[in-house]
């Protein structure tokens, strides 16, 4: 039996493949919560990513920040979400791009203001006689 070609796989329907998006600028959403935006340079059988010029974008309501990491290397179980980046949209954003330092600060200022939250949502269960169930970190739900 005769071994396909690329393009008779390429043409099976439903066939998942990345190798159309070499070259292009992408996002990934991690499972971590992080946003990265790379240039896809190889992409494996296990969706394991190389991005070149990579950037780290940290969002915290409407200022943005980014923070530069070059090569990145995406263990393929890691990618929760990937897309091309609309080159007119991306010089058009509705937010505030601010300096590393700034959005670094606000970040901090916003997961302390979560933990209030959280405590403040845990000591009312348990005035009630409830308990919250310990933190699940991003690991832990998948």
């Amino acid at each position: 039996m005769k071994k396909p070609t690329y393009e008779e796989l390429y043409k099976i329907a439903g066939t998942a493949h990345l190798l159309d998006e070499l070259d292009k600028k992408l996002m990934v959403l991690l499972r971590d919560g992080r946003t990265l935006i790379g240039y896809l340079r190889c992409v494996d059988q296990f969706a394991n990513l190389v991005l070149h010029k990579t950037i780290e974008r940290i969002h915290v309501g409407r200022e943005y920040g980014d923070i530069p990491r070059g090569i990145f290397i995406v263990r393929g179980e890691n990618v929760v979400l990937l897309g091309e980046i609309d080159k007119d949209k991306e010089d058009n954003l509705p937010l505030t791009e601010v300096s590393v330092d700034d959005i670094l600060d606000a970040q901090r200022r916003e997961q302390d203001a979560k933990i209030e939250q959280q405590k403040l949502l845990s000591k009312a269960l348990k005035e009630r006689g409830l308990n919250l169930l310990a933190d699940l970190g991003h690991d832990d739900m998948f």
